[in-house]
């Protein structure tokens, strides 16, 4: 699975421990950055590259961090072909991809801790979209939408 990795300064710590534990489990990683804890950077020149090159299926799957999480799915929600959710509880990070095909999850540092991000991170890659007509259908409206914004 290849997976993207991006942050600000507000999630570029949580970034770091993830990258190395996600690289240790074998999975092919791109960090997108921020390459350095810089407090002037901004979430969007990290996470909209993420969200381009999942919404273009150059990567399977996206993790975007910031302090809340918040400005990451919002940014990456812009960015067609992305459907990124803010996921703080185990539910939402495996239903998100079953029912919504989400792919890229957004999660704040200062919002939930290493060890509950790293079980969320592996719930979500573990997550197959269901492929269930009701579930297609839903998804078919949501890009129409997106197509009429170009």
């Amino acid at each position: 699975m290849r997976i993207g990795i991006a942050a600000d300064h507000g999630g570029f710590t949580m970034k770091e421990r993830m990258a190395a534990a996600l690289r240790e489990a074998g999975y092919e990683l791109t960090d997108f950055g921020a390459e350095r804890l810089d407090p002037d950077d901004d979430y969007p020149d990290f996470v909209i590259p993420l969200a381009q090159a999942v919404g273009e299926r150059k990567l399977d799957r996206g993790i975007a961090f910031c302090s809340s999480g918040v400005g990451a799915s919002i940014a990456a929600n812009k960015v067609p072909g992305a459907r990124a959710a803010l996921i703080h509880d185990d539910y939402s990070a495996h239903q998100g991809v079953e029912h919504d095909d989400m792919n890229i999850i957004c999660l704040g540092s200062l919002v939930v801790g290493y060890a509950q991000s790293w079980e969320l991170v592996r719930t979500f890659l573990a997550a197959t979209f269901s492929g269930a007509e009701r579930h297609r259908r839903r998804l078919a409206k949501v890009a129409t939408l997106e197509h009429r914004g170009r």
